[in-house]
C-alpha cells in the first residue's frame, strides 16, 4: 500500500472550536493536493468550504457534535441546512445517553430519520467507543447495520479518546456487509492509518497524515 492509497482514505479534518476562515482554505487547499477523501468541516463552514474547493473533493461536516445529546428533530435540521449548504457526506453523532438507558429503538430511529434526509449522500455514525462497553459497541455495530447508514465511525476526537486497533478489530466483526468502518481520533502516522486500514477501516479521520507530507519525508511504500 502506498502513500497515495493511504491519503486517499482520508477525512483531512478541521473541528477545532478556533478555526479561522483562513485555516479552512489551507485544509481545502491541501486537501486538493494530496488527494484525500474528503475536507470534514464544521457545519458554519460549509458553504465556504464547498466554494473553495468548487467540486474537486468531497465535503463533510458533522451533526449533534461533539455530544451528540441534541434533540433528533435539531439534529434533522442541522442535517438539513448542512446539504442545503452543499455538504457531501454527514458524520452524526449518537446521543450517548440513550445508549447508557438502553434506548436503542431510539438510536435507531434517529439515525434512519438522518439517513433519510442525506438520500444519497454518505453517513457516518460517530459511537464515540471511548464512553462504551465492549456490549455497547457490538449493539451499535447491529443498530448501524439495520439503519442503513454508509459509515460506523470510532470517535470525535473530543471526548478524551480516539480509535483503538481493538475497536476496529471488534467493528470489522460485527457489522453488517455493506457498513464501511471510519476510524478517528489519535491516528498519529502512516504506519498507524496502514494498520488501521489492514483491520478494516475504509476511512480515517485525521490532520496529521497531510502534516507529515508537508514538513518531513516519508517513504513511498508501506
Amino acid at each position: 500500500m502506498n502513500i497515495n492509497e493511504i491519503l486517499s482514505t482520508v477525512d483531512h479534518t478541521l473541528l477545532s472550536q478556533t478555526a479561522t476562515e483562513s485555516q479552512i482554505k489551507e485544509i481545502c487547499d491541501d486537501a486538493f493536493e494530496y488527494g484525500v477523501a474528503s475536507v470534514c468541516i464544521p457545519p458554519s463552514y460549509v458553504r465556504y468550504a464547498k466554494d473553495c474547493l468548487n467540486g474537486r473533493v468531497s465535503v463533510c461536516t458533522v451533526i449533534g457534535f461533539p455530544n451528540g445529546y441534541n434533540a433528533t428533530s435539531i439534529k434533522c435540521a442541522e442535517t438539513q441546512a448542512a446539504l442545503e449548504d452543499g455538504a457531501d457526506e454527514i458524520d452524526m453523532v449518537i446521543n450517548i445517553t440513550d445508549v447508557k438507558n438502553g434506548y436503542f429503538d431510539h438510536i435507531l430511529d434517529e439515525i434512519m430519520q438522518i439517513k433519510t434526509i442525506c438520500g444519497d449522500k454518505i453517513l457516518k455514525v460517530i459511537i464515540e467507543t471511548c464512553l462504551l462497553t465492549e456490549e455497547e459497541k457490538i449493539k451499535m455495530c447491529d443498530i448501524v447495520t439495520r439503519s442503513g447508514a454508509d459509515f460506523i465511525k470510532t470517535s470525535t476526537g473530543f471526548a478524551g479518546g480516539g480509535a483503538t486497533f481493538d475497536d476496529i478489530e471488534l467493528f470489522s466483526r460485527y457489522v453488517g456487509s455493506g457498513v464501511k468502518i471510519k476510524a478517528a481520533g489519535g491516528i498519529k502516522s502512516f504506519d498507524d492509518a496502514k494498520r488501521f486500514i489492514e483491520l478494516g477501516a475504509s476511512r480515517l479521520g485525521t490532520s496529521r497524515l497531510v502534516s507529515i507530507m508537508k514538513n518531513e519525508k516519508v517513504k513511498s511504500e508501506y
